[in-house]
């Protein structure tokens, strides 16, 4: 008798995952920054060192560690205004990874797919229904909850176990969440790119794009 292929519950995050829109984001903290001309390049270093943390997060430190100036609440609500303006346009038209959107079509009716970003919510369900996708998830999750709040809320709606679900990152931020939440963690480190995942305990996989994990996950039998 051929035993029953088993397919775990998959949280992905969106950007360098579903969307090759890290690079948007990274144009957008330059752009908004540039006021700065002494910092902005630790800025945007910070924010690429930091794939996963929320845009939020990132201005508070900022303003905080390197600007070193008080972040009044109609700065800060200016800030994320306009970064929201400046990165729109370009995620809503960047080319999928490599193999995403065969991924989605392959497993949304084999096994719940969420979605759990740091990207803000509202934003995120606009991207998400503008590029035609909502039909592939679940679920999905954005900031100002974190990644691990979100992901043990996953769980706990769908009642399953941490070793029955993985989540699939591009940041050490994701492999963090992953860990602090006990589920099992898949990391897309896009071909050419360094590899920030050597040397971590608890990775699983290492792909380079969406084909590469739909071959992996095909290929698990429990």
């Amino acid at each position: 008798m051929v035993k029953e292929q088993h397919i775990p519950l998959i949280i992905m995050d969106f950007d360098g995952v579903i969307l090759e829109s890290v690079n948007v984001k990274t144009q957008a903290f330059h752009e908004l920054f540039s006021f700065s001309s002494e910092h902005v390049d630790e800025i945007v270093n910070f924010h690429i060192r930091n794939g996963g943390m929320s845009r939020f997060d990132k201005f508070r430190h900022f303003y905080n560690n390197i600007l070193k100036e008080p972040l009044s609440d109609d700065q800060f609500d200016f800030l994320c205004d306009r970064f929201s303006e400046l990165v729109l346009d370009g995620v809503l038209n960047s080319p999928f990874v490599p193999g995403a959107k065969d991924f989605l079509q392959h497993f949304h009716s084999k096994t719940p797919l969420f979605v759990v970003s740091a990207t803000p919510l509202f934003e995120l369900k606009l991207i998400v229904e503008k590029r035609g996708l909502n039909k592939y998830f679940k679920k999905i999750y954005g900031s100002p909850t974190t990644k691990m709040e979100n992901i043990i809320e996953i769980l706990n709606i769908m009642d399953c176990q941490p070793e029955n679900s993985i989540f699939v990152g591009d940041a050490l931020n994701d492999y963090k969440a992953s860990q602090e939440a006990g589920v099992r963690f898949i990391g897309r480190v896009k071909s050419g790119d360094p590899d920030i995942f050597i040397g971590l305990e608890s990775v699983e996989k290492i792909v380079s794009d969406l084909a590469e994990l739909k071959t992996y996950l095909a290929g698990l039998i429990c």
